[in-house]
């Protein structure tokens, strides 16, 4: 079975690459990428993401990301404070990520802003962001979850 954070790039992917109309119409292309979920799993992971309806001219209404969210990877990584991560290591259920000083506390404020589910809080410096994690969630699935909304966070484990 795979992880929420796939099916919520895989959403943000099939959104931001064709024109989808309905619930139903998302869920079977989800399907086809390996996904089997509900339609009440898809309606909140939709309003996770922050999809809106929006009109269009041959398919009356279609699923749109909110705007920045479609950007390829190599033009977030420029975002502010994104940028100010320097490196993220693991230990247990703790992550210790250093950033450029003075960025700790924006980038906790954003992972801590996206609440998900795996991450119980986080606690900033400087320079330092202490990140505590569910019992059970292992490295890879912490990184699939921080890379949903900092961008380029894999190439920078020790």
């Amino acid at each position: 079975m795979k992880i929420k954070a796939q099916r919520l790039t895989t959403i943000q992917n099939i959104i931001s690459k064709q024109k989808v109309s309905s619930q139903e119409e998302l869920l079977m292309l989800l399907e086809k990428e390996g996904f089997m979920t509900t339609q009440a799993t898809l309606s909140r992971d939709l309003k996770f993401l922050k999809v809106a309806k929006v009109p269009h001219l041959d398919k009356g209404y279609v699923y749109e990301l909110p705007s920045g969210v479609n950007k390829t990877t190599d033009e977030t990584q420029d975002d502010f404070p994104i940028s100010g991560v320097e490196s993220i290591d693991f230990t247990g259920n703790l992550a210790v990520i250093k950033t450029r000083p003075g960025f700790a506390g924006g980038i906790a404020s954003i992972i801590d802003s996206h609440d998900p589910y795996e991450i119980l809080g986080t606690i900033a410096g400087d320079d330092t962001i202490l990140l505590i994690n569910r019992e059970g969630v292992s490295k890879g699935h912490m990184l699939e979850v921080l890379a949903m909304f900092i961008p380029g966070l894999k190439n920078k484990t020790l």
